[in-house]
């Protein structure tokens, strides 16, 4: 692997938390290398750190110790301006929990990472409408969360992470709160979207979600492991 090859580095990374008097190590030593176009699923234990370790990949939160580079572009050292502009133009996140506008069609929720980097509004929802499409929402931009389904919603959590091109989806739980029919309609979208080249981070707690990546790490002990081996030694 060259360095080239790479878009998320990770190196070192050490995250901990206080509370009260006492030290709470959530990351520790934590190394990571995803590769462009690679689908990484990670998974671990309720309170393991996978949250903690997709807000520091996303620069929602910051690492103690270690470095990152994010695209070619070390983030160690940004302020939150900085971290900000980094976030919006190369990530693309999908939460578990959807985080659309309420009272919002699913056109202009789409739309809203772009108004964040000054994108006129007559491209904005035509890229939106493009994102939309792509998984299969074109005739529901006009609806707004409330009426649409939990798996439609997600749908469009996902058009609104692609809208901006990112270098990376960084997704969590994905299928958490959906039934199967919706799940499997997920599922088949990151596979076309890493079948294109999209490069996946995703957290999930559901074995049959990870097989679908190229690759599986488990987050034990502050550190993440190949799936393999994290099984033969548990």
């Amino acid at each position: 692997m060259t360095a080239g090859d790479l878009v998320l580095e990770a190196r070192g990374i050490v995250r901990t938390y206080r509370r009260g008097d006492f030290a709470v190590p959530v990351l520790i030593d934590l190394d990571l290398q995803v590769r462009r176009g690679e689908w990484v699923a990670c998974t671990g234990r309720s309170g393991s750190g996978k949250s903690t370790l997709l807000n520091v990949l996303g620069l929602l939160d910051s690492a103690d110790a270690g470095t990152y580079v994010l695209a070619g572009h070390d983030v160690s050292g940004l302020d939150d301006t900085g971290r900000a502009q980094l976030r919006n133009r190369l990530l693309g996140f999908v939460f578990q929990l959807h985080n659309l506008l309420p009272r919002t069609s699913a056109l202009e929720n789409v739309a809203t990472p772009l108004v964040y980097r000054g994108v006129r509004r007559a491209e904005r929802l035509r890229r939106a409408e493009a994102a939309l499409d792509a998984v299969g929402l074109a005739d529901r931009a006009d609806h707004d969360p409330g009426e649409l389904s939990g798996g439609q919603m997600q749908r469009v959590a996902i058009a609104r992470a692609l809208v901006g091109d990112p270098e990376v989806l960084l997704v969590d739980e994905p299928t958490g709160n959906l039934d199967l029919a919706a799940t499997q309609e997920v599922l088949d979208i990151l596979d076309r979207l890493h079948a294109e080249g999209r490069t996946i981070f995703m957290i999930t707690h559901e074995e049959d979600v990870a097989e679908h990546a190229d690759r599986r790490l488990v987050l034990v002990g502050g550190r993440l492991h190949d799936h393999d081996s994290a099984e033969a030694h548990s």
